[in-house]
């Protein structure tokens, strides 16, 4: 591979990084995954890895902090004008997400329906104690993790051990945080928390209340909040592109 190659190369997971952050992969404030765990998911060696961390600290997306709490973490303000390398990686890969994304939408709604009709009793009663808590959380971090937590504990409701798996190695297609699905930028998460929260009252009722038609319906049409989040990214990049060529 030549010097140009592994510039570009570098290049690529930077904006794949960015658009994490863009989509609301890795909130601001939250530490990354070491470069150990990043590699494989980006399909890349960790030298690439470290080249690419290299780049976004130098351009204060990322901050590393030393000792025992230390990490690498999502800078709490990224410029709008970083987003703007992301557009061609929308371009390349935009026909990719949204048949990953409509894949998800119908995945999730296969598990929702086996989960009402296989529901038991200590399952209701976990869904209703992640349901709880992802309403007790705070906004950002602390509800996209609740969030992820809901989500397994109606996947584990199914009772599909083979659907389970197809399903959460699917998310890695669309979230790098998997299975934590993206939740948008500061402008657009807590809109998007809300109408999350009344989604899963509702997805979990029709589970508990044994309606697999409903509970199919609801978990594919909430599961389509990814595909937004990733358009609205997309519009941004595309308009701040259009604004630096100008």
């Amino acid at each position: 591979m030549t010097d140009t190659d592994d510039a570009s190369l570098v290049e690529r997971v930077t904006e794949r990084l960015i658009t994490a952050v863009a989509v609301g992969e890795f909130l601001p404030g939250t530490r990354l995954p070491p470069e150990r765990d990043l590699s494989p998911l980006l399909g890349v060696g960790r030298t690439t890895v470290r080249a690419a961390l290299d780049d976004l600290s130098a351009r204060g997306l990322i901050e590393r902090r030393r000792g025992r709490a230390g990490g690498t973490f999502v800078a709490e303000e990224w410029p709008a004008s970083v987003v703007v390398g992301v557009d061609r990686w929308f371009a390349e890969r935009w026909d990719e997400i949204v048949d990953a994304c409509t894949a998800s939408s119908l995945l999730h709604s296969s598990i929702a329906r086996l989960a009402a009709e296989r529901r038991t009793d200590a399952d209701i009663v976990a869904m209703r104690d992640r349901l709880a808590a992802f309403h007790a959380a705070e906004s950002g971090d602390a509800k996209q993790r609740a969030d992820s937590l809901l989500h397994l504990a109606i996947i584990d409701s199914a009772h599909n051990a083979a659907l389970r798996d197809i399903v959460l190695g699917h998310e890695s297609r669309l979230s790098l945080s998997a299975p934590a699905h993206p939740w948008g930028d500061r402008e657009s998460h807590r809109r998007m928390e809300s109408r999350a929260a009344r989604e899963h009252d509702a997805i979990v009722e029709a589970i508990v209340s044994a309606s697999p038609d409903a509970a199919a319906d609801l978990a594919r049409r909430h599961v389509g909040i990814d595909l937004e989040l990733f358009t609205e990214a997309r519009e941004f990049a595309r308009r701040r592109a259009e604004a630096a060529a100008g």
